[in-house]
């Protein structure tokens, strides 16, 4: 049987891994932050230890019913997939809450070797999460990595696509998607379509330019 001290231990752990890893997810203003990780990390220790503790009395005590404890902490990891979702948040082309999807994903699977008494794997795991969490974060910044944009341009009817094919390949901007348009009543076209940037180049200056394009009336830009 696991000792009382034990249990206090792994549990006292698992807060505080999941706890710091959380801290870092709250500093980043993600809606999942330092209280919802250690709860994770600290239920999942627990259910862990449940767990353990139905194979002992199994083991030990042949008149005890017989279960498969795997399925507890099977059943746990399922249940964190709707967690995990609910911090998921899609808003046109950007998708955020992944990392902390995944963030909390990974302080369950911590949760559950700390609970398992696998010191040495949850020490590591907490430290490549902090490392993934922080010092990556630092290099993805540093690196150039494609963004997108979507674009919605209103013009005269005799607005001719090349002329805003020109400008965007003047900031080496890709047209992705297009759609069109046509009012006729009003005498206008309307061109919506994604344009794809591989350089970090100012989408504001993009913007001035595409309304200073001849025949345009109007132009609106959500940056993805």
């Amino acid at each position: 049987m696991i000792t009382e001290h034990e249990i206090v231990l792994r549990l006292v752990l698992g807060a505080l891994f999941g706890g710091i890893i959380g801290f870092e997810r709250q500093v980043h203003g993600r809606p999942a932050g330092f209280r919802t990780h250690m709860l994770v990390c600290l239920s999942l220790v627990l259910l862990m230890i449940v767990s353990e503790n139905y194979y002992y009395l199994a083991l030990h005590n042949p008149d005890y019913i017989r279960i498969d404890p795997s399925r507890i902490a099977a059943g746990s990891v399922t249940g964190l997939g709707f967690l995990g979702a609910g911090v998921i948040i899609k808003s046109g082309m950007s998708v955020q809450g992944l990392t902390t999807a995944a963030s909390i994903w990974m302080v369950s699977a911590i949760g559950l070797a700390i609970g398992s008494g696998l010191y040495v794997a949850s020490v590591w795991a907490f430290a490549l999460t902090l490392f993934a969490l922080f010092v990556l974060r630092i290099l993805e910044a540093k690196m150039s990595r494609m963004s997108f944009m979507d674009l919605t341009i209103v013009g005269m009817a005799n607005l001719q696509e090349d002329s805003i094919f020109a400008c965007l390949a003047s900031y080496d901007a890709r047209p992705h998607n297009i759609e069109y348009e046509q009012e006729t009543a009003m005498d206008e076209i309307t061109y919506r379509m994604t344009a794809a940037l591989r350089h970090r180049t100012s989408k504001k200056n993009i913007f001035d330019a595409l309304a200073s394009i001849e025949g345009v009336k109007k132009v609106s830009m959500r940056r993805g």
